[in-house]
């Protein structure tokens, strides 16, 4: 646990330097080996790429056996710290987590509130809170502080972008309350936006960078982690794609 709570700090401390966290999201090792030899300081695993590498579902009835193994072999296989994504927990209580987790090698999580009982709604943010708080105190009781990535899933459900922000800033505050570490409106790309996030909440921000999108201007709007979820596991196939049609139609 000593090695786990050093990643864990090593972690936190990656969102508070002077440079953000930026996160080319892994799913296997030979993904991981590649980002870590890129310069990446941290790895952050994406579920929908790995239940994609594994062929099973990236939902609430995913194989956590092989979902945790899949994350033990990325955080084993590397030298630096490990998030992973979570879904919303799994419907695992806050100590089977916490012990999943750690068991696998994570020191970070991302926990989302989607409502996967009821696809396309969010769950309420008291529950969300809630289920924050306990990771938070279960991770406390394990003798490492996880670094927890509170997901807010708003501009995937709310059609409107203005009130879908509003949303995103009303929860951001209640899952920083709650014990969250850093906050990730997923699909926050556009620097003014991610500006507005990073003025209202007290904790970092994680945004996303999307394909021809700015990096240093999300910089500059002072997000503190940065992240592509399944996007590297998309440009990885594609690749793959070209160079089988290449072979194969010739």
């Amino acid at each position: 646990m000593t090695d786990l709570s050093t990643q864990a700090t090593q972690l936190r401390d990656l969102h508070r330097s002077v440079d953000p966290l930026v996160l080319v999201n892994a799913w296997d090792v030979a993904s991981a080996h590649a980002v870590v030899t890129a310069g990446g300081k941290a790895i952050g695993t994406t579920s929908a790429a790995i239940s994609a590498s594994l062929g099973v579902p990236d939902g609430p009835d995913a194989p956590l056996d092989l979902l945790f193994d899949a994350i033990g072999r990325i955080a084993r296989a590397v030298d630096v710290p490990v998030t992973a994504d979570v879904l919303d927990g799994y419907g695992l209580d806050a100590d089977k987590l916490v012990d999943r987790l750690l068991g696998a090698g994570a020191v970070g999580c991302n926990i989302e509130d989607s409502d996967h009982g009821r696809p396309g709604e969010l769950l309420d943010p008291a529950l969300v809170a809630d289920r924050l708080s306990a990771v938070r105190a279960a991770a406390s009781t394990a003798g490492v502080e996880l670094v927890i990535n509170a997901r807010i899933d708003c501009f995937l459900h709310i059609a409107d972008p203005s009130a879908a922000l509003d949303e995103i800033l009303r929860r951001a505050a209640i899952y920083a309350a709650a014990g969250a570490d850093c906050v990730y409106p997923v699909r926050l790309t556009q620097p003014d936006a991610a500006r507005v996030v990073v003025d209202a909440v007290d904790a970092a921000v994680n945004a996303n960078v999307r394909p021809g999108g700015s990096l240093p201007d999300l910089v500059a709007a002072g997000v503190r982690r940065i992240s592509v979820g399944p996007q590297a596991h998309g440009v990885a196939l594609h690749a793959l794609d070209q160079f089988a049609r290449s072979l194969l139609t010739t």
